[in-house]
């Protein structure tokens, strides 16, 4: 009888687990990085396919992708009936023969996405370095990150979170990596409440299901607000950038 993988990583999937149900703000998400969609799509740091699911609906031809042994085994036994998926690859964007160990993948996709991954990587610099390798020329970078270091708590250090980001920081990762910035803005403005009373004030280290599930009833609201804003401050940051 073969053995499941053990997940090691017990914090963050039980917050992918509860973010699964969250339908409408895993939507809302996915569509502040669609319009940078295009082409061959790598989707780096899958995780339990929370988006990967609605990249996959929308028909762009999918490569995904994690580092987790467990994760990859739930991508697999989910998506693999997908006919645009294309592969489910294992990818350590710290690895430091990351090129020697990955020259099948160079310029391969038009677009490359990270969704809380890149907090995750203790050399952020050569993971979007490794990133801009795989991308076709023209191709975008996506990462959508979270934001403002004044948020930095336990429930940070406990989903394993080198840093916070803002979006003019964002940016200059790309740039310092020879991407053209296209666009940077906020997300989830009415996130940054709830993370603060949560993680700074309550000083919890994992997120609450039924507070995600009520969060989750009044995305519509909260997509409103962002706009509103002009998405100039939000609980997560997100840049794109294109490879010249």
């Amino acid at each position: 009888m073969t053995s499941l993988p053990v997940n090691k990583d017990v914090t963050g999937a039980e917050t992918l687990d509860i973010i699964s149900t969250a339908e409408k703000f895993n939507r809302w998400m996915y569509e502040e990085i669609k319009p940078h969609l295009k082409g061959r799509v790598l989707e780096l740091g899958s995780g339990t396919g929370n988006i990967s699911r609605l990249v996959l609906e929308d028909k762009f031809n999918t490569v995904l992708s994690d580092y987790n042994n467990t994760y990859l085994h739930d991508l697999k036994k989910k998506f693999s009936g997908y006919p645009n998926l294309e592969k489910i690859l294992s990818i350590d964007l710290q690895d430091p023969q990351f090129e020697k160990n990955n020259e099948s993948l160079r310029e391969k996709f038009d677009s490359i996405f990270l969704l809380n991954v890149i907090e995750h990587l203790k050399d952020d610099v050569a993971a979007v370095a490794n990133c801009r390798y795989m991308l076709k020329p023209g191709g975008h970078l996506i990462l959508l990150a979270p934001a403002w270091r004044f948020l930095f708590c336990g429930l940070d250090k406990n989903l394993g979170h080198y840093r916070r980001y803002n979006i003019h920081s964002l940016g200059h990762l790309l740039a310092e990596n020879k991407l053209s910035v296209i666009e940077k803005k906020y997300f989830n403005l009415a996130g940054i409440s709830g993370w603060y009373i949560w993680g700074k004030i309550l000083r919890k280290q994992q997120l609450g299901r039924s507070s995600m599930n009520l969060f989750n009833r009044f995305v519509p609201f909260f997509r409103l607000a962002d706009r509103i804003f002009l998405k100039k401050i939000g609980l997560s940051a997100i840049a794109t950038g294109k490879k010249i």
